[in-house]
């Protein structure tokens, strides 16, 4: 079975515009490539998991993230980082689309997009990482069987406790992540 890491996206690997589906106002952290390369390196499949309520609000059509992921793997490829997948939730029980507008399994902090993944992937999740920016995205790494990493970039604003909702490691930025990923496997 293989190892993974399931990345947030807003927050944690792009900065977060909200809703934003525009392809050419997606950047990457600085510190991204490089260390998603070292982790690739390290034989962590790389996944991303987000949510993406915009879908359910109606403020763009489903098929306006395809070229935000297209975006998001042409930068990571130029540095040869290969992303093995990209799961999101356009789900939100407050949306205004029917479809849409509902509960689910999928949305952080349930743990429905990192199941889904491991199952398609063979992934190991108790050797498998979840890494985001807000204490949801650690809540769903750790009920379904992964660590997780807390990368602190001032977007948690609630620090609502409970269940689940305490992160293996706490960093301040990507590299940080990858250095203590990778010393938890030495």
């Amino acid at each position: 079975m293989n190892k993974a890491i399931f990345w947030d996206k807003d927050g944690t690997l792009i900065p977060d515009i909200p809703y934003n589906v525009n392809p050419e106002r997606i950047s990457l952290y600085a510190d991204v490539q490089a260390n998603l390369n070292r982790l690739q390196t390290a034989g962590f499949r790389q996944f991303i998991v987000s949510n993406q309520a915009g879908v359910a609000y109606g403020l763009f059509d489903e098929a306006a993230l395809t070229p935000v992921w297209k975006r998001l793997s042409t930068l990571l490829a130029s540095v040869g980082v290969h992303l093995d997948g990209v799961y999101y939730c356009p789900h939100h029980p407050g949306g205004k689309v029917d479809e849409y507008a509902k509960a689910c399994a999928c949305r952080k902090p349930e743990p429905g997009m990192l199941l889904k993944a491991a199952q398609d992937h063979a992934i190991n999740l108790s050797e498998s990482w979840m890494i985001g920016d807000i204490l949801n995205d650690v809540e769903a790494g750790n009920r379904a069987g992964c660590r997780t990493v807390l990368v602190d970039r001032g977007n948690e604003t609630e620090w609502l406790d409970g269940p689940n909702r305490t992160p293996t490691a706490v960093v301040n930025s990507i590299e940080e992540a990858a250095d203590f990923i990778l010393d938890y496997h030495d």
